[in-house]
């Protein structure tokens, strides 16, 4: 059986945090031609999202091989079907009594999830969009979270943080955060109607843009920023720094694969208690 390649991240004692790379897995798709810089085949090979184009069997075959490195039943493995919103979900102990189908309609349309459950591996799907992770070692709780362009424009890192807060008393200033491999101000461009949408809502422009022929939008900046304005100490949020557009051979990127190509998944695991 395979085995995964995977990016890890440094947050807390045993907690396990990482993103998948494209490695390790039997995922193919169609011959990518486009760039010569990602020559491989657009699913190629590991992928575990089930809704960008993947064949089942592949995505159920991966998802076997990382439940088995990680140690963790499929059930504990969860990840929403995001849509570029800000909605965060709890996954507890209901939430896992649920069957498949239900949990599946529990799922739609969420982009961040939070959990204080041990042994519970969640995570979001990502290909240029940015990937984040909180800790919380103090109430014992973790999140993740897709930020695309629109859920940043939508404030989805503060919102996560105040679900925190609600939900396990989290302190921001306790929280560790990492901000995992995304597309970079190097190379995101964007339209004028997505500068102005920053705009306004009120982001201070000059730190996330910058105008070559059009404009450039940093989002890992603009996260790290919302997780700062929401209590976070800035020694506490770290940044891989992996621009997935310049690093498509490692990891995911929908800008030179296209669409129908795999994702990263970026999770995080509680350890189990003594």
């Amino acid at each position: 059986m395979n085995h995964v390649e995977l990016y890890h991240y440094e947050m807390a004692p045993d907690v396990i945090a990482f993103s998948t790379t494209r490695r390790g897995g039997c995922s193919m798709g169609c011959p990518v031609t486009e760039s010569d810089a990602c020559p491989s085949e657009n699913y190629a090979s590991f992928n575990i999202n089930r809704y960008c184009g993947d064949s089942e069997e592949h995505v159920a075959h991966n998802r076997k091989v990382l439940c088995r490195q990680l140690g963790i039943s499929d059930d504990c493995l969860i990840m929403p079907h995001q849509t570029h919103d800000t909605l965060v979900a709890c996954i507890n102990e209901r939430c896992l009594s649920l069957s498949s189908e239900e949990r599946q309609q529990m799922l739609e349309g969420i982009d961040a999830l939070m959990t204080n459950m041990p042994g519970v591996c969640i995570g979001v799907s990502t290909a240029d969009c940015i990937p984040l992770l909180l800790c919380d070692p103090q109430h014992q709780a973790v999140c993740a979270i897709h930020a695309g362009w629109r859920g940043t424009v939508g404030r989805i890192a503060e919102k996560a943080v105040r679900a925190m807060v609600k939900a396990y008393g989290t302190r921001p200033s306790d929280l560790i955060a990492q901000i995992g491999p995304g597309i970079s101000l190097d190379s995101f461009e964007v339209g004028q109607e997505v500068y102005d949408a920053f705009t306004a809502a009120g982001f201070d422009m000059p730190s996330i843009s910058k105008r070559y022929a059009k404009w450039h939008l940093d989002l890992p900046e603009c996260n790290r920023q919302q997780l700062i304005a929401s209590g976070l100490m800035a020694g506490r949020i770290h940044l891989c720094g992996i621009c997935t557009y310049k690093a498509c051979d490692t990891f995911f990127s929908a800008r030179r694969l296209g669409i129908h190509s795999g994702r990263i998944f970026t999770g995080i695991i509680l350890p189990t208690r003594g």
